[in-house]
């Protein structure tokens, strides 16, 4: 049995931010994966401000490295539509910092490449994780044809974690998540000079909304959303109804003219961190989509990946340093997730429900054009800009 101090299971964004932030910590870190690299992830691809932000608090030259990836596609504007197809554009880099497209399949493998620069790592890719057993003196993680051995096991497996299922018994709440579809579409017309990612918050679709993000190579990001309760009570066909946008809407369809679908449409899960959770216990913690983090507005999520692989370096050095890994002592963990993110995740809560409402989502985006300081709570919304220390 190979021993590790700590591993961690999924190398998406927040556990490959663990695992960078890890370095030279003198720990051994064990960074487990389903898949091999490169791989999708159905997502909207957006990479916000803030995601920059956070890369460059990240060791290994991440965000130097980030900068010199040529598979991205800068935006320095969000684009709002109403529901009464009222555009407003908001600028993204007042303080020089740019907005930018990249497709998750190249995203992620570049925070996976970053990872495996650390001496620390040991790659464990392309291998099924069997089952979690824990004991008085740390946690087995039963590999398909090994088994390894930690002591602590971090859960950065995204949304259906098997970590999390392993240590709790967390039923979906249909009020705190999201359905979202997404299609890659070629020659799609109509992007503005600063290359806008657009939300279009239509009617039918409230609380949710249609996007269309531009991507490198004359491509675009389309996709929906919808909060799942309102799914359970309306019983939409998702995937007919962003075809019919595409098809029909007059506000799109002109756009997609001389269009291509480039694959069938794809669904994927979000949950929604609009209430607070219990995210870590006895030797475990949970990172990312794992632990619900996702903006509860946009369905952002990468930022906030990236933001708990930090605090739980942090934490988990402190944890080695004390000898503690029982989970009174990884409440730690819980509360400075909370003390950075609850203010935002809150706020975005509220702007939530308030655009729920077509009339108020009008006027919200009436607002944010003359107004400041609803611009900034609107870019906060969609982790454009951050209201609250981080």
């Amino acid at each position: 049995m190979k021993k590790f101090d700590v591993a961690i299971v999924g190398a998406g964004p927040a556990g490959s931010s663990l695992a960078i932030c890890l370095h030279k910590s003198g720990l051994k870190v064990a960074l487990i994966d389903k898949s091999t690299f490169p791989r999708d992830k159905i997502c909207g691809d957006a990479i916000s401000p803030d995601v920059v932000n956070q890369l460059g608090k990240m060791p290994l030259g991440t965000k130097e490295a980030f900068m010199a990836l040529d598979k991205k596609i800068w935006c320095n504007a969000v684009r709002f539509v109403s529901p009464n197809y009222h555009a407003v554009d908001l600028k993204l880099n007042e303080e020089g910092v740019n907005g930018y497209v990249s497709p998750r399949i190249d995203f992620d493998s570049f925070l996976y490449k970053q990872a495996l620069l650390s001496d620390a790592v040991k790659d464990f890719s392309g291998t099924i994780l069997k089952e979690i057993s824990t004991s008085i003196d740390g946690v087995c993680i039963q590999l398909e044809s090994e088994s390894i051995e930690a002591k602590m096991v971090i859960g950065a497996d995204g949304a259906h974690s098997i970590v999390k299922r392993t240590f709790m018994d967390e039923p979906m709440d249909k009020d705190h998540y999201c359905a979202g579809l997404r299609v890659y579409y070629e020659n799609v017309s109509g992007f503005s000079d600063d290359n806008a990612v657009e939300l279009h918050f239509y009617n039918e679709l409230l609380p949710g909304y249609f996007w269309v993000f531009p991507l490198p190579g004359n491509r675009a990001n389309v996709g929906l959303g919808m909060l799942s309760s309102f799914v359970a009570k309306k019983k939409p066909n998702l995937k007919k109804l962003l075809q019919e946008i595409i098809d029909t809407h007059p506000n799109v369809k002109n756009r997609f003219a001389n269009a291509k679908a480039l694959e069938q449409i794809q669904g994927f899960g979000l949950p929604l961190g609009s209430k607070k959770r219990v995210i870590s216990g006895d030797r475990f913690l949970l990172l990312g989509d794992a632990a619900s983090l996702i903006n509860p507005l946009s369905g952002e999520g990468i930022a906030n990946a990236i933001r708990s692989g930090r605090v739980a370096a942090d934490h988990i050095i402190t944890a080695f340093n004390l000898g503690r890994f029982d989970a009174q002592f990884n409440e730690a963990y819980d509360k400075e997730i909370y003390r950075r993110l609850w203010g935002e995740l809150r706020l975005n809560y509220w702007m939530q429900i308030a655009m729920r409402n077509p009339a108020r989502c009008n006027l919200i985006l009436k607002w944010a054009i003359g107004n400041k300081l609803v611009q900034e709570a609107v870019l906060s919304g969609f982790s454009v800009k951050k209201m609250f220390a981080k």
